[in-house]
C-alpha cells in the first residue's frame, strides 16, 4: 500500500492496520516540525494499537522529531510499561495521554506548546473567538483548563484533564499548550493545523488594539452544518490534506516511513 493513501485496513489484516497507524504518527511528528509545533524531543504524539484500547505508539524520548521513523515506534501502557520497542515512556506521556486516550475514547492525541496557540494560552482571556471561518469551526468544541498544577506527573493530573475534555476535540491549558485528539493521525493532526492558524490570526488581530468583529450565532451555525452540496465531505477533506502534506515530507524530509 502506497503510503500516501489514506485508508481503513480491514480489522483482519491488523500488520497492516499497525503499519499504517506507524507511517502516519512518524509523518506527524515530522509535519510538526515542518509547521513549526515542536520542541525538539518535548511534548508528546501518541495513537492506540489497532486492536488495543490500553496500549499506545510513540516515539521514544530523546529522538527529535525531524527524525522519526515507523519503525521507531515504541508501545506503552498506563501503568509505564514498555510493551514492545526500545525506551522507557516519558513521565508526562504517560500521565497525560493514557487517561486522556482511556476517558475520552480517543485514538490518537496531539499534545504540544506550539507557539501561537500557546501565546494566546498566556492570556488571562484566552478563549479562542469565533471571528474568522476556522474559527468558526472550534466554536463548542474547545474545553478550557484555566489552572497550570505545574509539570504533569501523575494519571490523576491526566483524568484531570480528561475530565475536564469531556466530549470536546481540543483542550486548551492555561500557560502551557494545547491537546486535539481524533480517531485518526489525518483527523488530529488537521485540527492541530487549523487551530494554529485560527490563534495566530486571533493575536495578529488583537495586537492592533481593535475590536474583534465576532460571527453572528447564525453564520456559526452555517459555518458547522455540513452543505449536501459539498463535494469533499469533511472525513475526505482531511485525508486529502494529509495526503498532499505526506508528499510534502517526501520532498522536504523524506524517510518517515522507514
Amino acid at each position: 500500500m502506497s503510503v500516501h493513501t489514506l485508508r481503513t485496513p480491514h480489522s483482519s489484516n491488523t500488520q497492516e492496520a499497525v503499519q499504517q497507524v506507524k507511517v502516519h504518527l512518524a509523518a506527524a511528528l515530522r509535519l510538526a516540525v515542518l509547521d513549526g509545533f515542536e520542541e525538539g524531543i518535548d511534548n508528546h504524539f501518541t495513537v492506540c494499537v489497532p486492536g488495543q484500547t490500553d496500549q499506545f505508539f510513540v516515539l521514544p524520548f530523546g529522538l527529535h522529531w525531524s527524525e522519526a521513523r515507523a519503525s521507531d515506534m515504541m508501545i506503552f501502557n498506563e501503568a509505564g510499561q514498555t510493551i514492545e520497542g526500545s525506551g522507557v515512556v516519558e513521565l508526562s506521556a504517560q500521565s497525560i495521554h493514557a487517561p486522556l486516550h482511556r476517558l475520552t475514547g480517543a485514538k490518537v492525541v496531539l499534545h504540544t506548546h506550539q507557539p501561537w496557540a500557546t501565546a494566546l494560552n498566556m492570556l488571562q482571556d484566552n478563549r479562542l473567538l469565533p471571528a474568522t471561518q476556522t474559527a468558526a469551526f472550534f466554536h463548542g468544541r474547545i474545553a478550557y483548563d484555566d489552572t497550570y498544577t505545574g509539570l504533569a506527573s501523575s494519571i490523576e493530573e491526566g483524568e484531570r484533564l480528561a475530565h475536564l475534555m469531556g466530549d470536546k476535540t481540543v483542550l486548551f491549558m492555561k500557560n502551557h499548550g494545547v491537546v486535539a485528539i481524533g480517531d485518526t493521525v489525518a483527523q488530529a493532526y488537521r485540527r492541530l493545523y487549523k487551530l494554529e492558524k485560527a490563534c495566530q490570526t486571533q493575536v495578529l488581530a488583537m495586537s492592533t488594539g481593535q475590536a474583534l468583529n465576532i460571527l453572528s450565532d447564525d453564520v456559526i451555525q452555517r459555518v458547522l452544518t455540513p452543505s449536501g452540496a459539498d463535494r469533499h465531505p469533511r472525513g475526505e477533506r482531511e485525508r486529502l490534506y494529509f495526503e498532499a502534506m505526506m508528499r510534502i515530507l517526501d520532498r522536504t524530509n523524506p524517510g518517515y516511513a522507514d
